[in-house]
């Protein structure tokens, strides 16, 4: 396997669970729910996961306990945010700090010496387009439930895109919620049905981490890829194809943190760490002045 293969490998790896993250919260932002909370749901996700697997011996019962230990916190953040009109990046730091101190004694307490001995998913080459010379490996060598992440991806940008039925009525309650009110539509039930999408997503983008990237879990092994992914919403001017080109990037920054020193190239860890964020901030600075965020995002909604 070439160098040039192994990056992609490795981007692809990065960039699977961050783009399933960053689908489900533009769903949300659309709907006007910003959700800080993504770390915390992907890192809830993670635990959970190992947890399940580990309990249960099946990777895949793992997996379903990652998508319902995002959804426990996205529970939560609706209920704050959505019922008791609490400020929404508040409740997001807040959520994060809290997953992040119970998953760290959670794993001390219930995982100890068995993070390394997690049933989890193996690669599936499928025949003939595995061998594509350079992102055949990169593109068709994914674990299922890599392929199930980009079953739903595609479904969700499918079914809740602004096109359709449903993601008109997303997007109402994102740029005008009094007039959506108005017009009869269900503002706070159709955020917090975006905040429990984007939470289960989240938990799968978790579970796909620690079960078919990682094969363990490890303190805050989520490192800011639930922010990442935020940012790729925001990058990607609040549109599917968009977010996912951002979010393909960002892995692909990731990657770069190991490639570099293969390549024989002298950078200090630190800076190999801030590379995604550099161009993350690249990112955004480039293209969110010529966007316009949803009117109503972070904007509690009561009805008069």
């Amino acid at each position: 396997m070439t160098l040039l293969t192994q990056i992609l490998v490795s981007g692809i790896g990065f960039a699977l669970p961050l783009l399933v993250a960053a689908v489900g919260e533009l769903v949300s932002e659309r709907a006007g729910a910003l959700n800080l909370s993504l770390e915390g749901m992907m890192l809830s996700g993670a635990f959970t996961a190992v947890l399940g697997a580990v309990t249960t011996g099946s990777p895949w019962l793992g997996a379903l306990a990652g998508i319902l230990g995002g959804l426990l916190l996205g529970a939560a953040q609706a209920v704050l945010s959505v019922r008791a009109l609490a400020d929404q990046i508040v409740v997001g730091i807040a959520a994060n700090a809290l997953a992040l101190a119970a998953t760290t004694f959670g794993a001390r307490l219930l995982l100890a010496d068995r993070g390394q001995e997690v049933p989890a998913f193996d690669r599936i080459a499928i025949p003939v387009l595995h061998d594509i010379p350079v992102v055949g490996p990169a593109l068709f060598g994914q674990t299922p439930l890599g392929w199930v992440c980009v079953l739903v991806v595609v479904v969700t940008a499918v079914l809740l895109g602004p096109r359709t039925g449903r993601g008109l009525r997303i997007d109402a309650t994102g740029e005008d919620a009094v007039a959506a009110d108005r017009t009869g539509l269900p503002v706070r039930r159709v955020r917090a049905l975006c905040i429990l999408l984007t939470s289960a997503m989240a938990g799968l983008a978790g579970a796909q981490l620690a079960l078919s990237e990682v094969r363990a879990f490890s303190d805050n092994m989520t490192a800011g890829i639930g922010y990442l992914a935020v940012v790729a919403v925001i990058a990607g001017r609040w549109r599917a194809t968009g977010t996912v080109l951002a979010a393909v990037l960002f892995g692909l920054a990731q990657a770069l943190q190991y490639a570099l020193p293969a390549l024989g190239v002298a950078v200090p860890p630190a800076v190999l760490t801030m590379i995604p964020y550099v161009i993350a901030v690249v990112a955004v600075s480039g293209l969110a002045g010529s966007s316009r965020a949803p009117s109503c995002l972070t904007v509690p909604f009561a009805r008069a």
